[in-house]
């Protein structure tokens, strides 16, 4: 059967590319990278492994609808009575939920290997079917629920990722550091307010370029030209509570320019997470209150879950990033296009 994308225009071919480490080599280094960051990040941030699912039950409000609009794959369990399971999209509900059941103190809390299937995926250099992520989640107190804490936890993410270059580096000499010493913050309005013009993917790869590594802040409410700079759903980030800084949102991405393709890079999608009084307001916003009666939403709203933050970590991303991978297929296996697996051939690319 002949598998092709509806556009390639997304596609970005890197003049002059050839990967720097064979199959074998890059095999490698994954697992190099994947070890070390994953007990760097639990040094970090005192976060300890847990195992968590493929699949929670639909209806209950735990699984994660990202943007918003996103469809979770779905299939019938039999001995259920055919009840309906969904594969995961991420974990950041039922993380919060593990984090009450184990009783987790605050300063500390729990990462795992999230695997997701997200079939509403774009195909392109970055964008895969087959997600695969560090997700964590810790436990925090009311009086960190600011910005200040919330880039306190960015800049320990971002070192764990700085050290991990260097060791990457040091491994294979023929790969060269290219990411800052340190990452900027920068919220949302204001990278409008110096880029009126362009789209949010074009501020994204402006201020990436300026900078090398940017966390953009406050994603998920309208800016004053009354758009989203992206889209988040209302039930996990804190997306509209006003900060210290008089400034909406206490959530936000790591970025990193990529000098490999040419552009700006998501590594991390993170964010103190909604309180009760948060939650109801997004709801409302998103005109969603229908799920204040689901399974989490009314545990949170019952005071029997803890206040935290958390997110997600690309595992393939930062491998790819870290290795000089022009496309995410060169990291993971995956389904992609005929069309694509033939183009990137073409331009240096072979997709496993």
């Amino acid at each position: 059967m002949t598998l092709n994308v509806k556009d390639m225009s997304k596609l970005i071919k890197p003049e002059g590319y050839h990967a720097l480490l064979d199959m074998r080599r890059t095999e490698q280094g994954i697992k190099l990278i994947k070890d070390f960051f994953q007990q760097n990040l639990s040094t970090e941030l005192r976060l300890r492994r847990v195992t968590a699912p493929l699949f929670v039950l639909k209806g209950l409000g735990i699984n994660d609808d990202l943007n918003g609009v996103e469809r979770p794959v779905t299939f019938p369990i039999k001995d259920l009575g055919d009840a309906e399971a969904e594969v995961v999209h991420s974990l950041a509900k039922w993380k919060r939920l593990t984090l009450a059941e184990y009783n987790v103190e605050p300063g500390y809390g729990v990462y795992t290997d999230m695997n997701a299937i997200r079939a509403d995926e774009e195909l392109d250099n970055l964008h895969s079917l087959y997600v695969d992520q560090w997700d964590w989640e810790a436990v925090i107190t009311a009086g960190q629920r600011n910005v200040a804490f919330l880039e306190d936890v960015v800049n320990r993410i971002y070192s764990a990722i700085l050290r991990t270059e260097y060791l990457t580096c040091e491994t294979y000499p023929e790969i060269k550091p290219f990411l800052p010493e340190k990452i900027t913050f920068v919220h949302s309005e204001d990278l409008l307010q110096m880029y009126p013009d362009k789209t949010p993917k074009e501020r994204e790869d402006a201020i990436c370029e300026k900078y090398g590594a940017v966390f953009v802040e406050g994603i998920g409410g309208k800016l004053s030209n009354g758009e989203k700079h992206d889209g988040r759903a209302p039930d996990y980030d804190d997306w509209s509570t006003v900060a210290e800084n008089g400034k909406e949102g206490l959530n936000g991405d790591i970025l990193i320019w990529y000098p490999v393709l040419g552009c700006s890079f998501e590594l991390s999608s993170m964010g103190i997470r909604v309180d009760k009084e948060s939650l109801l307001r997004q709801l409302k916003i998103a005109g969603k209150e229908d799920r204040a009666e689901l399974y989490f939403h009314r545990r949170l709203l019952g005071d029997q879950l803890p206040l935290s933050i958390g997110g997600g970590i690309g595992q393939s991303r930062l491998c790819m990033v870290l290795l000089h991978k022009g496309h995410i297929g060169e990291i993971q296996a995956s389904i992609w296009p005929d069309d694509m697996r033939a183009e990137c051939e073409a331009a240096g690319m072979p997709l496993i």
